[in-house]
């Protein structure tokens, strides 16, 4: 991520937020829709999915709280609302299908906690805030899919909620560069920090065991 600069900095955006001694993982719908070659959602490249796997591996050998987020949708979508019929693909999640199935690249252990979502942000209508809270979190390491969509909502959200948003650049993905990036930029300059696979392994690893 660039430095900010111009109007920007002026205006004192971009400042830098420290992350906390209490953070857990969230992985934001890693489901077959995104990487199954062929599916309207498909977005043509599995990096993010690679990356994520890397730091899920430290986040649980760190011994944080890890979240998975999938979606899915009742027979109608009427608890999808205005956003169901916006979007024609997420259709595709109606019930319990194989596109909406986490990828074995970070499928949860048993005793990983796995939140279903209706809409963008991993907190909307969702008990991941209250959940966080309980444990004690204070910082929110941000993984998955899209960007542009659930990235963007859910590390907006977590600012909302109170706690520190990571989010991992090289463990998210979108399906045009554009939006990726200029989201990323924005996220850095209002909401969140933008960071590197590498710096979240290490503030993981600097946790130890009592994190």
């Amino acid at each position: 991520m660039s430095d900010l600069d111009g109007d920007y900095a002026r205006a004192g955006f971009g400042r830098t937020l420290q992350p906390g001694k209490r953070p857990a993982l969230v992985l934001i719908d890693f489901v077959r829709a995104y990487f199954e070659p062929g599916a309207e959602l498909y977005m043509a490249s599995d990096d993010c999915l690679e990356e994520a796997a890397v730091v899920l591996a430290a986040a649980r050998a760190a011994g944080v709280l890890v979240v998975h987020t999938k979606v899915s949708f009742s027979a109608d979508g009427a608890d999808g609302g205005v956003f169901f019929r916006k979007v024609g693909a997420l259709s595709r999640f109606v019930g319990e299908t194989e596109l909406g199935q986490i990828m074995p690249q970070v499928a949860p252990m048993p005793d990983e906690i796995v939140i279903t979502k209706q809409y963008a942000s991993a907190f909307f209508g969702t008990s991941l805030s209250s959940t966080l809270t309980a444990a004690g979190v204070d910082t929110l390491i941000i993984t998955g899919v899209s960007t542009s969509g659930c990235i963007r909502a859910s590390a907006v959200d977590a600012i909302q909620h109170g706690f520190i948003p990571l989010v991992v650049r090289d463990a998210v993905g979108d399906r045009d560069s554009r939006p990726h990036e200029a989201n990323l930029f924005d996220l850095q300059a209002k909401y969140a920090e933008v960071v590197s696979s590498r710096s979240v392994q290490t503030y993981l690893a600097s946790l130890g065991a009592d994190a």
